[in-house]
């Protein structure tokens, strides 16, 4: 079967979609201390409901195309047509980036354990988890966590 190729330029990337799942920021006063300030957050959009609510089903923790699909009375493979419409990914790719960038996030930014992040980016299990980063990375989860951490991330943010 040929792979699929977007002649197109695509709308959006998964930068453009992906809204960090923080709520505060940490500032420091001009005594020292510190203090968490709420973050507004501005989420783009696509203008396609059903693809706004797809990006913000995954950022939620879930992965099921299948699930979310039924919901709006669509098979997964229209799910997956329309994120290559607009983004040019294959719909198991974008996923996977979503999953990874948010993946990543709570790894430089807190001291979840690694089961935690990912039942919260949508990995199901640490060993899911795991997996992924050494075939994305060549590394465990907790390797890329130090590697992608810098002084004074840790606690910069609060979910």
């Amino acid at each position: 079967m040929k792979p699929r190729q977007y002649l197109g330029t695509p709308q959006f990337t998964v930068d453009d979609l992906y809204t960090p799942p923080f709520t505060k920021r940490r500032e420091y006063n001009p005594d020292g201390t510190g203090s968490y300030k709420p973050i507004e957050t501005e989420r783009r959009t696509t203008g396609v409901t059903v693809m706004d609510e797809y990006v913000r089903y995954l950022l939620t923790g879930h992965s099921s195309i299948s699930d979310f699909a039924a919901k709006y009375g669509l098979r997964p493979d229209d799910i997956d047509s329309m994120v290559f419409i607009l983004t040019g990914m294959r719909g198991v790719d974008f996923r996977m980036a979503l999953q990874i960038r948010l993946a990543d996030d709570l790894l430089r930014y807190t001291d979840m354990e690694l089961g935690e992040v990912a039942r919260r980016s949508g990995f199901g299990s640490a060993n899911n988890l795991y997996l992924t980063y050494k075939r994305e990375f060549g590394v465990a989860p907790g390797k890329r966590r130090a590697a992608i951490r810098k002084r004074l991330d840790l606690h910069r943010f609060k979910l």
